[in-house]
């Protein structure tokens, strides 16, 4: 596993970097979003579903009631908040595993209520540096998730965007 920290400036270039990750999504893929409240998981997962093609006029919001929200996009997004999640057997109940290992683009919030810390995925570990500023720490678990992660680092850097790899 291999760990990368991005800096972003500014919750408007945590949008961009979401929307660079989702225009360039090509595969079914696991994104789980980690971060205490109003660390910006959301603002993220909205960069990704603009970048997919979600239109513009549709409002991203985290799913903390539902649990789930699907946008049909280029590939379907399924945003998740497992936040509220009362336990394993509501995953159970609104097919997790379908929608996680599916077709589509599935994001995840609070991904520490999933019984399962190693699912295979794209992990983005969202730390508060101060009012706007953002650590992005990105580790990959999984070949799929390591393949596109390997390109969408090439898409950020080709940006200016400063992306470090971390030591083991």
């Amino acid at each position: 596993m291999s760990s990368w920290l991005l800096i972003s400036a500014s919750e408007e270039q945590s949008l961009e970097i979401g929307t660079l990750m989702g225009r360039h999504l090509d595969v079914p893929l696991l994104i789980l979003l980690q971060g205490q409240l109003g660390a910006g998981k959301t603002v993220i997962a909205r960069g990704i579903a603009r970048g997919l093609g979600v239109a513009s006029e549709i409002p991203i919001t985290s799913p903390t009631f539902t649990l789930m929200n699907h946008y049909p996009a280029r590939l379907d997004l399924y945003h998740f908040d497992l936040y509220r999640l009362s336990g394993p057997d509501d995953l159970i109940d609104i097919g997790f595993d379908e929608y996680a290992f599916g077709t589509g683009i599935t994001l995840v919030e609070w991904p520490d209520k999933l019984e399962n810390p190693d699912v295979e995925g794209i992990w983005i570990d969202i730390c508060v540096v101060d009012e706007g500023r953002r650590h992005l720490v990105f580790s990959t678990r999984g070949a799929e998730a390591l393949k596109w992660f390997n390109r969408l680092v090439e898409q950020l850097q080709a940006v200016g965007l400063d992306l470090r790899r971390l030591e083991k």
